[in-house]
């Protein structure tokens, strides 16, 4: 099941917008500032961001600039305000896609359904490597690599968060994200596809430089290693 954060202040709009998206299958874990939204985001590593403008503390902005400084998450921005200077401000900083209040709910599920599958196969490109969903390809200097399914969803998943430690948790769910009536409920099995990768991937995979471990905490990919 993807899972959604929902940034929003005002606890009505939230819980509709909440509601909503729930109803279309998705998981949804809902914050009213931006502090909590940043500890939120490293703690679940969501598929997608619904992120309102105007939030107490830290705004929008400053949580859409956070999240881009380590994460290729989709993010959507929401808010009243109606300037264009907003609008483009909002979108240089690195968000996705721009919705205006107010709004039927219908339409946010709608423009995050579109979100999700736009970033589902446009490639990524992070360090040495690119990855191209729809193909299911990794290239590392240009050089194909040959993933299982499985591995390719973990591999996808770390490079989309570079620097983000993600639990076997996390990565048991996008292992299974093509079939989560498979979903696997062993910690061993995520190590066991781990170790499969950075045969694949390392230049010495007994001294792995990208698939790094984070001992009691899960793994994290490292954009540019230490040589």
């Amino acid at each position: 099941m993807q899972r959604i954060l929902l940034v929003e202040d005002e606890a009505a709009i939230r819980e509709a917008e909440a509601a909503y998206l729930r109803s279309a299958g998705y998981e949804v874990l809902e914050v009213g500032d931006g502090a909590a939204a940043l500890q939120a985001f490293e703690r679940v590593a969501p598929h997608a961001v619904v992120l309102d403008l105007s939030l107490p503390g830290v705004d929008g902005l400053d949580v859409c600039r956070a999240l881009r400084r380590f994460s290729h998450v989709p993010i959507m921005m929401v808010t009243a305000r109606t300037s264009e200077i907003d609008e483009l401000l909002g979108l240089e900083i690195g968000a996705d896609d721009y919705l205006k209040k107010p709004f039927n709910p219908r339409l946010l599920v709608a423009r995050v359904q579109a979100l999700l599958r736009r970033a589902g196969s446009r490639p990524l490109k992070v360090g040495r490597f690119v990855v191209e969903p729809d193909k299911l390809l990794v290239l590392k200097d240009s050089e194909p690599i040959a993933l299982t399914t499985t591995q390719f969803n973990i591999f996808y998943r770390l490079l989309a968060h570079p620097g983000l430690v993600l639990s076997r948790e996390q990565l048991l769910d996008a292992a299974h994200d093509h079939d989560p009536g498979r979903r696997e409920v062993f910690d061993r099995t995520i190590d066991a596809h781990i170790k499969a990768i950075r045969k694949r991937i390392e230049d010495e995979p007994a001294r792995p430089r990208y698939l790094q471990t984070v001992i009691g905490r899960g793994y994290r990919f490292v954009e540019q290693a230490d040589a």
